[in-house]
Protein backbone atom coordinates (compact mmCIF):
# COMPACT_ATOMS: atom_id res chain seq x y z
CA UNK A 1 0.00 0.00 0.00
CA UNK A 2 1.56 3.07 -0.73
CA UNK A 3 -0.80 5.68 0.13
CA UNK A 4 -1.49 5.57 4.46
CA UNK A 5 -3.79 8.30 3.90
CA UNK A 6 -7.48 8.50 2.34
CA UNK A 7 -10.68 9.96 2.88
CA UNK A 8 -14.03 7.38 2.80
CA UNK A 9 -17.69 8.72 2.52
CA UNK A 10 -18.42 6.41 5.84
CA UNK A 11 -19.24 7.87 9.44
CA UNK A 12 -16.81 8.14 11.89
CA UNK A 13 -18.77 5.61 14.11
CA UNK A 14 -18.95 3.50 10.66
CA UNK A 15 -15.23 3.73 9.56
CA UNK A 16 -14.13 3.01 13.11
CA UNK A 17 -16.38 -0.61 12.81
CA UNK A 18 -15.21 -1.59 9.71
CA UNK A 19 -11.87 -1.59 10.55
CA UNK A 20 -12.43 -3.32 13.73
CA UNK A 21 -14.67 -5.83 12.45
CA UNK A 22 -11.71 -6.62 9.21
CA UNK A 23 -8.45 -6.29 12.10
CA UNK A 24 -10.17 -8.24 14.91
CA UNK A 25 -12.86 -10.50 13.66
CA UNK A 26 -11.25 -11.41 10.34
CA UNK A 27 -8.32 -12.57 12.29
CA UNK A 28 -7.73 -15.11 14.63
CA UNK A 29 -4.97 -12.99 16.42
CA UNK A 30 -6.33 -9.56 15.77
CA UNK A 31 -6.91 -7.46 18.73
CA UNK A 32 -7.45 -3.91 19.60
CA UNK A 33 -4.82 -3.02 22.68
CA UNK A 34 -5.83 0.57 23.04
CA UNK A 35 -8.22 3.21 21.45
CA UNK A 36 -8.78 7.32 22.12
CA UNK A 37 -10.61 9.56 21.42
CA UNK A 38 -9.97 13.21 21.12
CA UNK A 39 -13.37 15.65 21.27
CA UNK A 40 -12.78 18.82 18.75
CA UNK A 41 -15.27 21.83 17.95
CA UNK A 42 -19.08 20.61 17.91
CA UNK A 43 -19.40 17.22 16.05
CA UNK A 44 -15.31 17.22 15.14
CA UNK A 45 -13.44 14.26 16.72
CA UNK A 46 -10.29 12.11 16.01
CA UNK A 47 -9.75 8.64 16.96
CA UNK A 48 -6.61 6.86 17.78
CA UNK A 49 -6.31 3.26 17.56
CA UNK A 50 -3.72 0.50 17.74
CA UNK A 51 -4.41 -3.10 17.14
CA UNK A 52 -2.10 -5.65 17.87
CA UNK A 53 -1.92 -9.43 15.16
CA UNK A 54 0.37 -12.14 14.72
CA UNK A 55 2.02 -12.76 11.80
CA UNK A 56 3.75 -15.94 11.39
CA UNK A 57 6.23 -14.72 8.29
CA UNK A 58 7.36 -11.48 10.41
CA UNK A 59 7.51 -14.05 13.22
CA UNK A 60 6.56 -12.16 15.93
CA UNK A 61 3.10 -9.24 17.01
CA UNK A 62 3.03 -6.22 14.75
CA UNK A 63 1.17 -3.06 15.40
CA UNK A 64 -1.31 -0.80 12.84
CA UNK A 65 -1.93 2.56 14.71
CA UNK A 66 -5.04 3.91 12.68
CA UNK A 67 -6.24 7.39 13.13
CA UNK A 68 -9.77 8.21 12.26
CA UNK A 69 -10.69 12.31 12.10
CA UNK A 70 -13.26 14.50 10.50
CA UNK A 71 -11.64 17.66 11.61
CA UNK A 72 -11.10 18.95 7.90
CA UNK A 73 -14.62 17.34 6.69
CA UNK A 74 -15.36 13.87 5.47
CA UNK A 75 -13.43 11.55 7.51
CA UNK A 76 -9.89 10.92 7.35
CA UNK A 77 -8.20 7.40 7.76
CA UNK A 78 -4.63 7.18 8.39
CA UNK A 79 -2.59 4.04 8.93
CA UNK A 80 0.81 2.43 9.38
CA UNK A 81 1.82 -0.30 10.54
CA UNK A 82 5.19 -1.64 12.60
CA UNK A 83 6.86 -3.61 15.28
CA UNK A 84 8.30 -5.99 12.05
CA UNK A 85 11.78 -8.12 12.05
CA UNK A 86 14.08 -9.59 14.48
CA UNK A 87 16.79 -7.69 16.50
CA UNK A 88 18.97 -4.95 14.86
CA UNK A 89 17.32 -6.09 11.81
CA UNK A 90 13.59 -4.40 10.11
CA UNK A 91 13.26 -7.18 7.72
CA UNK A 92 9.58 -8.50 7.86
CA UNK A 93 8.59 -9.71 5.12
CA UNK A 94 5.72 -7.29 4.13
CA UNK A 95 4.15 -8.15 6.99
CA UNK A 96 3.72 -4.46 8.52
CA UNK A 97 2.73 -3.31 4.72
CA UNK A 98 0.46 -5.91 4.70
CA UNK A 99 -1.49 -5.21 8.14
CA UNK A 100 -1.27 -1.63 7.11
CA UNK A 101 -2.94 -2.62 3.55
CA UNK A 102 -5.75 -4.42 5.88
CA UNK A 103 -7.31 -1.33 6.26
CA UNK A 104 -6.96 0.09 3.02
CA UNK A 105 -8.54 -3.16 1.60
CA UNK A 106 -11.83 -2.83 3.82
CA UNK A 107 -12.66 0.45 2.96
CA UNK A 108 -11.67 0.69 -0.82
CA UNK A 109 -15.69 0.61 -1.81
CA UNK A 110 -15.84 3.91 0.51
CA UNK A 111 -12.88 6.03 -0.33
CA UNK A 112 -13.77 9.49 -2.23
Amino acid sequence: MDENTFWVSLSMEETAKKIHSAVVDGSITGELLDHYVIQGQGEQYCIVAVYEKHYWRAGNRLTLTVTIDNLSGPTRVHCIGGGGGEGLFRFDWGAASSFSSLVYECLRDDML
